[in-house]
């Protein structure tokens, strides 16, 4: 199981994570956002970030031209488009940078079906997502609510690797070990307040997920860390 961290402000969380063998790192560049950096932040926070460590840039319907201006400042490894944007638009604006990319789907338990949701994720999959994110509907927000929806609508023949989040944090994500999913995303439930992360609710989240990789009580760093 693989393990983002979404939602970075603090170059101290951000060199924390990375000690903790993180497999991605994700940087909201939505203003209306808590979790919200400038393009000026996002160069020192991608900065710590070593190889093998994807930076994942966060955004919500942004027009080409910041996209283009976002990726002529940051060097993100992928995108992940967390507003409206429909296949089509996710394409033309990945191409239009010449990067991976990944569409979040906000689950909506009242209207969504298992089948309305596979169907959702094909067309990204025809449109040339890498993978896709699921997280919890709200009506006024796009994401970051801490909310968990339905897991029964998480399809267990998708078209994409599955990255869930939504509401996730150390007491309950082991139990998504079951579900056909590939990934998952947390954001605040590894927060002393929004942007702001806690590296032992990190370290337990971590050891969480990946219990194979995590035998101890105390953290050693990786020897690469420092060398």
């Amino acid at each position: 199981m693989h393990v983002k961290f979404c939602g970075f402000t603090q170059l101290d969380d951000i060199k924390a994570a990375v000690k903790l063998n993180a497999d991605a790192i994700g940087l909201v560049f939505y203003p209306p956002s808590p979790r919200a950096v400038t393009i000026e932040q996002g160069q020192i926070l991608s900065a710590a970030v070593p190889a093998f460590i994807s930076v994942v840039a966060l955004v919500v319907n942004m027009p080409e031209d910041e996209l283009i201006e976002l990726a002529d400042n940051i060097p993100f490894d992928i995108i992940q488009f967390h507003g409206d944007e429909t296949p089509e638009q996710c394409r033309q604006l990945a191409s239009s940078v010449n990067k991976r990319w990944i569409k979040a789907l906000r689950v909506n338990a009242e209207q969504d079906t298992l089948d309305s949701v596979k169907m959702q994720i094909d067309n990204f999959a025809t449109a040339g997502a890498s993978s896709i994110l699921l997280d919890a509907y709200h009506q006024h927000k796009y994401g970051g609510t801490g909310a968990r929806f339905d897991w029964s609508l998480i399809p267990s023949d998708s078209s994409l690797p599955i990255i869930l989040a939504g509401g996730l944090d150390a007491d309950n994500v082991a139990a998504t070990i079951e579900l056909p999913i590939y990934a998952v995303d947390v954001s605040g439930g590894i927060e002393i307040d929004k942007g702001k992360k806690d590296p032992a609710k990190m370290r337990a989240f971590m050891k969480a997920v990946k219990r194979d990789r995590w035998q101890n009580e105390t953290l050693s760093e990786p020897s690469n860390i420092n060398s």
